[in-house]
């Protein structure tokens, strides 16, 4: 496959999780400013800061505002994070490889990228923002069934794969992050409505809500959240999980194209790192470094996927 080939598919995926991720935290943003209490511009900072678009906002905007920032995540052109630029992104990838991905594939992001503005516009009016974030929900499952269920297990799967676990894995680190002070253990003795909205907000971001009560039935422990998003290989959102398919994607592309690789040697250096750890070691180390951490280990990643696949080439 031509490096520039494995770059689109790469980036094609990666945009495509990236605008679900975006839905999902303003959601969780959305629910918190309307609990009774006073922090609606702290969670909307909060919202910015996990999705990497806090510097960006505040060049455009002086102050926060509930329609400013759903207008810069959902609709602003200029941010390259916000679901319309996802879109529009994955859409230009996939088009560039229009005979590398199947029909179902092509239809259920084309047709997603034709439906969005108009959509979001109408939503965003009617205050009707719970029904946007399920739709944009709704067209990233679409596209992923049709990728899973019609796509050759080969390098365009692998490639895919890679975008996605990545995109995923970043996303649950930088909101664990950006969250990490209510999911340290002294926090437990607070126990107020506002840490336990807090703590169902993380889970809800990921959609670990009702998956969290079958593993862990008491109330909301943020020891658990935190091993349950990090460690638990069960979890598919889970940075264990993310790294697991990113390794199988490797793996199969070692197959492919022989020989590993540096990038090989991370992914199974993160992964192995996750297997062996624990909550203990991972709190004694101070769990903001060690988010920190995996943050910047998948930025390397990337880095090396692309090196390792001339994905400039």
């Amino acid at each position: 496959m031509l490096g520039r080939t494995a770059n689109d598919l790469f980036w094609m995926a990666r945009y495509i999780e990236r605008a679900e991720n975006i839905a999902r935290l303003l959601e969780v943003g959305h629910r918190l400013t309307l609990l009774p209490h006073e922090g609606g511009e702290a969670e909307w900072r909060s919202t910015l800061r996990s999705a990497g678009c806090e510097p960006g906002y505040f060049n455009r905007h002086e102050t926060i505002a509930t329609s400013q920032v759903c207008n810069y995540l959902l609709l602003d052109r200029d941010n390259p994070s916000s679901v319309y630029s996802c879109l529009s992104t994955a859409r230009r990838n996939a088009r560039a490889q229009r005979t590398a991905i199947t029909r179902d594939m092509w239809e259920a992001l084309n047709a997603a990228w034709i439906e969005f503005p108009t959509i979001a516009a109408a939503r965003i009016e009617a205050n009707a923002l719970p029904d946007l974030f399920d739709w944009i929900r709704d067209r990233s499952a679409l596209f992923r069934g049709a990728l899973l269920n019609t796509i050759l297990r080969n390098d365009t799967f692998y490639f895919t794969q890679l975008g996605t676990f990545l995109e995923r894995a970043d996303n649950t680190a930088r909101i664990l992050d950006t969250k990490y002070y209510v999911l340290l253990p002294e926090n437990e003795l607070v126990g107020g409505g506002v840490d336990s909205a807090q703590w169902a907000a993380i889970l809800r971001s990921v959609s670990a809500h009702r998956s969290f009560r079958w593993v862990y039935r008491d109330a909301f422990k943020p020891w658990h959240i935190a091993d349950f998003l990090i460690l638990n290989p069960q979890m598919p959102r889970s940075l264990r999980s993310c790294y697991a398919e990113i390794s199988a994607a490797l793996a199969g592309l070692e197959h492919s194209y022989g020989g590993p690789t540096p990038c090989h040697a991370r992914a199974e250096e993160t992964l192995g790192r996750l297997v062996a750890n624990d909550m203990n070691g991972i709190l004694q180390t101070g769990l903001h470094d060690f988010l920190g951490g995996v943050i910047t280990g998948n930025n390397l990643l990337a880095s090396d996927i692309a090196a390792a696949y001339h994905f400039n080439g």
